[in-house]
């Protein structure tokens, strides 16, 4: 029965902290992501999917590689600090004005995406 419980624990963490993650992103960033995506918006998409899948990689990794609960969240939340940051930094170093992705930059939606997925990749490699 421990074992139950310690998935259904870790698995509720992870779903929260997915949320969580997403709420803080989408506040983060200049423009409104999900209204842009029922418009139709790609570029929007884009980016946020890959900002989605990047931190999922660390938070999958974290599950397999931490043991307990308390380490799987704060590796989880470092996470979220380091794809957040390259967001920042990665904008300001391309000089992305919330322009090219309200315009549907589906090239720049592209890079931001590949971007946050390698970032969070090489996230998850650090963990092992």
């Amino acid at each position: 029965m421990d074992i139950v419980v310690n998935y259904a624990l870790h698995l509720v963490a992870a779903g929260l902290l997915l949320i969580v993650f997403f709420l803080v992103y989408s506040w983060a960033t200049p423009f409104d992501e999900m209204t842009l995506v029922r418009q139709g918006n790609v570029s929007a998409a884009l980016t946020l999917g890959g900002a989605l899948i990047g931190f999922s990689m660390t938070v999958a990794s974290g599950l397999i590689h931490t043991d307990s609960l308390r380490a799987f969240v704060a590796w989880s939340a470092a996470a979220a600090a380091v794809q957040l940051f390259t967001y920042v930094l990665v904008t300001h170093l391309l000089h992305m004005s919330k322009q090219q992705i309200e315009t549907n930059n589906v090239a720049f939606g592209v890079l931001l995406a590949s971007i946050s997925i390698s970032v969070g990749a090489v996230s998850a490699g650090a963990l092992a």
